[in-house]
């Protein structure tokens, strides 16, 4: 793993995380306080700088604007985060400030219209969690993958920390990248995530190829991106899946 010295992660949460997260090397929940050791939790962790933007401005002044035909939604996002984005090397407040993106988008009212009587309000719960995570991984510009933690992986994070079956992790992980399948959806992932500082991108086609997904700057190159990940993918994805607990255990 490559590494820069960086301190504990430590961040309070409106809500509790499940304390499963607990089987995860590096990281530490007790209740809605989360403690992360970079050097353990991550695989990669070569930035410690992040782009937000202040999540409660994102709501009063993106998330109801509407594109027009001069100007697309990805533009609207762009132009905010030129003009409100900021870098910041506070790893607590990218947390924070994902949970309250993802608190947003798997949020219980969209059960009903989703299509998927199987995904519960439980389901979107762990997306919250797993995806809050997600946020401290990083791409940069040139397409490098800076930073690359579990969740990187989701269903094979979501499978160790909550016991789901390679079905049911599959699932989710296309309701989490599937922007609901719709572009209603769609479109309003693309304004959440300029908290983030860019747009959630993906390295997969399918459930089965496991290649996750990442809130990237516009303009970072998907090219380098792909050849990036594709190295280096394999074997960490298995040793996040040997973190599974078994029957047995």
């Amino acid at each position: 793993m490559t590494t820069i010295d960086t301190a504990t992660i430590t961040v309070e949460l409106p809500d509790a995380f499940d304390p499963r997260w607990n089987r995860l090397p590096g990281i530490q929940v007790d209740g809605r306080r989360i403690t992360i050791d970079p050097a353990e939790y991550f695989f990669r962790f070569e930035s410690s700088t992040w782009i937000v933007a202040d999540w409660e401005l994102v709501k009063a002044e993106l998330l109801e604007v509407n594109e027009t035909t001069g100007s697309a939604v990805e533009q609207l996002a762009l132009d905010f985060i030129k003009n409100h984005g900021e870098s910041t090397s506070d790893a607590a407040r990218v947390v924070a400030t994902a949970y309250g993106v993802y608190s947003y988008l798997f949020r219980k009212e969209h059960l009903a219209g989703l299509g998927l009587p199987q995904i519960t309000a439980d389901h979107l719960r762990m997306l919250r969690e797993a995806a809050t995570l997600m946020a401290l991984n990083k791409v940069e510009l040139d397409g490098h993958i800076s930073n690359v933690g579990p969740c990187w992986f989701f269903p094979a994070a979501t499978s160790v920390v909550f016991d789901l079956d390679d079905e049911t992790g599959g699932m989710l992980d296309e309701v989490y990248h599937g922007g609901w399948f719709n572009e209603h959806r769609r479109i309003e992932s693309i304004k959440a995530h300029a908290a983030l500082g860019g747009r959630l991108v993906h390295g997969c086609q399918s459930v089965p190829d496991q290649s996750g997904g990442v809130v990237a700057p516009y303009g970072a190159s998907m090219a380098n991106f792909r050849d990036d990940l594709a190295e280096f993918k394999a074997g960490w994805i298995e040793q996040v899946y040997a973190h599974r607990v078994t029957a047995a255990e």
